[in-house]
């Protein structure tokens, strides 16, 4: 195991343990309530920056691949999708033109610089599709601009207005852009009970006065 990967997963573990059965069960929810409408039970999908593996677990796809450096992604994605131990910005093992939808969530900013983000996006761009879907969600710097830095790991500032930028210049058209999605983080503080979860995803109303996530989605 190389020094990252090593570095990966110890910060995974000092994050997210003690804490995955919540983790999961929101992300149930967010699968069913709102990324299912993008992604239905026949589609083949990439989770880029998988992590523990939340979103693969959880979204009904025919075909699974989990993208990440952390070697315990492989343990927790096991049974779930096939599992590509590799840098992002490097050449992908799959097929051009062969995916539905490149999901990424609180990924991208991890990345050294915008250049690794421009390869990373081209990669995505030519394996999905033509008509596939790149679906972004990140914390947006603009209504973050102190506690976005409280992470170690988070090296590149993105908005919703610079992921929608970002994804058009590497020839995506953007068919939805909101800035304000998600609450920060689920990896410190209280854990609001699910009901209150699933009326929040159900109600964009809200999302205004408490989302701090974009939520971007390009199509090739």
């Amino acid at each position: 195991m190389d020094d990252r990967s090593e570095i990966l997963k110890d910060e995974y573990q000092a994050r997210f343990e003690g804490n995955e059965k919540y983790r999961d069960s929101v992300w149930k929810l967010l699968c069913s309530e709102i990324f299912s409408k993008y992604i239905k039970p026949e589609h083949s999908v990439l989770d880029l920056g998988a992590g523990w593996g939340e979103f693969t677990r959880n979204i009904q796809a025919s075909k699974k691949y989990s993208m990440d450096l952390n070697p315990d992604c492989g343990e927790r994605v096991s049974g779930y999708s096939q599992f590509l131990h590799q840098d992002c910005s490097t050449p992908w093992p799959i097929e051009p033109d062969s995916l539905d939808v490149v999901f990424t969530s609180n990924f991208l900013e991890h990345l050294p610089d915008k250049n690794l983000i421009d390869k990373t996006l081209k990669e995505a761009y030519k394996s999905l599709k033509k008509g596939g879907l790149i679906i972004c969600v990140g914390p947006n710097i603009q209504y973050l601009p102190g506690l976005y830095w409280d992470y170690w790991d988070h090296y590149t500032p993105i908005t919703g207005a610079s992921m929608a930028e970002a994804l058009t210049l590497q020839r995506f058209s953007i068919t939805r852009r909101t800035d304000r999605f998600l609450p920060y983080t689920m990896s410190g503080g209280a854990n609001p009970p699910l009901v209150a979860v699933a009326a929040y995803l159900r109600m964009p109303f809200f999302w205004r006065f408490f989302g701090k996530q974009f939520f971007v989605i390009g199509q090739k």
